[in-house]
């Protein structure tokens, strides 16, 4: 699998990255280890988990970071692994309330070095944004973990454009490091953020900020819960189901469209409908490291093997064009 360097950054991680979210909870150990292990043989090397990740179950927390604390220590592969994890995320039981001062953003960073039993974080990730906490704060609050060597670069999580871009004015302005990348939920399919006001979705204005600046992207939910992964037909979306639950609230005009538009550069290119659909993120002009959250080793295969496909421009056009 192909890497590729994040701008203004020394990190050179895998274009496809393995999501860790389930590790520990629905996706077993000793399943996680094996993914992990099967990741690396394909040429990975970017893990993608957080602090609360599995937190919304009953029982032991940060299980996904604990999993691959205990991986990388049994398998000594720390140095080889490019190791983002996520922190300042609201408590899960009051979602209104921000979680963004230098107290809980050190606190979380903390923690998560414990859970990962490393003693630094390769990219670390503000989970979330809090609007009435002033950029200077954060930005000085990261750069000071930069200097005592807890982390190498950092990332924004569902931020919206604006204050990236304030974030970075500042950053240069005081000759300090800024966001590396941004992570937003972007697939092919064309969707909203929901109802929780604290996610950002990649959208027009978003999309038009990254080919602007070029600032890395690294998109959750890259693969839109499988819509495109050739489990689902044109016929099977046609009305609501127990088969098509995950993705009934996808079906609307553009994405079927896309949907049909996917089939038929798989059967022309080749390629898997999972490809395609990975394919046309990475074929944007700005450095995109899909999120792929895999369950089982035929998911993980399908999705390194996108990391060395280049997309047709005229299929990326063609995607791209499709509009409601």
């Amino acid at each position: 699998m192909k890497s590729r360097t994040i701008t203004g950054t020394d990190l050179s991680p895998s274009v496809i990255c393995l999501g860790t979210a389930n590790f520990g909870e629905t996706v077993s150990r000793e399943l996680s280890f094996e993914l992990m292990d099967r990741y690396l043989d394909r040429g990975g090397n970017f893990l993608d988990t957080a602090k609360v990740y599995s937190d919304w179950v009953p029982g032991e927390r940060s299980r996904s970071e604990k999993v691959i604390g205990e991986w990388m220590k049994l398998r000594g592969n720390r140095s080889r692994i490019v190791l983002a994890t996520k922190g300042a995320h609201p408590e899960l039981d009051t979602m209104h309330i921000p979680r963004m001062s230098k107290e809980e953003i050190v606190s979380d960073l903390e923690h998560s070095l414990q859970h990962l039993q490393t003693d630094y974080i390769d990219l670390y990730w503000l989970h979330r944004d809090d609007p009435e906490t002033p950029v200077e704060v954060i930005i000085d609050v990261l750069n000071d973990q930069v200097r005592q060597g807890k982390i190498r670069c950092f990332g924004c999580s569902n931020w919206r454009s604006e204050r990236i871009e304030a974030a970075q004015q500042y950053a240069r302005d005081k000759g300090l490091q800024g966001f590396a990348a941004s992570q937003t939920k972007w697939s092919l399919a064309s969707y909203s953020a929901g109802n929780d006001p604290t996610l950002v979705a990649m959208d027009e204005k978003e999309l038009a900020y990254h080919e602007r600046t070029g600032l890395a992207a690294i998109p959750y939910n890259s693969q839109a819960n499988g819509f495109f992964s050739g489990r689902y037909t044109l016929d099977m979306l046609k009305e609501p189901s127990e088969a098509n639950k995950k993705v009934w609230k996808l079906c609307n005009e553009e994405n079927l469209r896309k949907l049909k538009l996917v089939e038929e550069i798989a059967q022309r290119s080749g390629l898997t409908m999972t490809q395609v659909a990975l394919g046309y993120l990475l074929a944007h002009p700005f450095p995109v490291f899909p999120i792929s959250g895999c369950k089982t080793a035929a998911q993980l295969d399908d999705s390194c093997a996108a990391g060395d496909v280049t997309l047709d421009p005229e299929a990326f056009e063609a995607l791209r064009g499709i509009r409601a």
